[in-house]
């Protein structure tokens, strides 16, 4: 629980009254490694926080492949963030690549916490606004940045995904094939 409030606080101002009183909207789950957090053409329900564990984002292509979109982590927020706003159906997958252990909160509580409590209602905008950003950034680097480029990032921000994610997740989310990732793999080795 302290990792989610630090979490809340570098968001938002939220008191320890307001949060012993939120908090009971919150339900702990545990994935096991393989296991789901949201299904594709299934409407997302839940909003997670990731206190341990590592969650795959990815979705079906037209050829019926899995194109990886992104990895969450530790101290993170997941869901399928247009499946759970609007309440239709997802067309991305969260699966657990490790045992993962989230804090979850529902859409009904969600909204209820946003009409009891001004401080979430902040902090639901501000989430809201940092997701956009992401995805922007998301967009930019999937436009711009080549294969190496991106290998590179991941490298620097997400280096733990490299110890978790299979060869085949990595190179989905770069936008090649293994064969290229093992040859960037090499030249930076060099």
């Amino acid at each position: 629980m302290d990792k989610f409030k630090q979490f809340l606080k570098k968001i938002s101002p939220i008191t320890e009254t307001e949060f012993a009183e939120t908090i009971s909207y919150f339900t702990e789950l545990n994935l096991q490694k393989g296991d789901y957090f949201v299904k594709q053409d299934k409407i997302c329900k839940h909003i997670g926080f990731i206190i341990s564990g590592t969650i795959r984002i990815y979705y079906i292509n037209s050829k019926g492949e899995e194109t990886t979109y992104g990895f969450c982590q530790e101290n993170c927020l997941t869901t399928s963030f247009k499946s759970f706003l609007s309440q239709t159906p997802s067309h991305l997958v969260l699966q657990a690549l490790e045992n993962t252990r989230l804090l979850t909160i529902d859409y009904e509580h969600l909204n209820l916490l946003y009409k009891k409590y001004p401080t979430w209602q902040n902090i639901g905008r501000i989430i809201t606004q940092n997701e956009f950003l992401i995805m922007e950034q998301y967009a930019s680097v999937l436009n711009n940045e080549t294969a190496k480029e991106k290998y590179l990032r991941l490298l620097k921000e997400q280096p733990n995904v490299l110890q978790k994610a299979s060869i085949e997740d990595i190179a989905s989310y770069l936008g090649v094939t293994r064969r290229t990732l093992s040859r960037i793999r090499q030249e930076i080795s060099k």
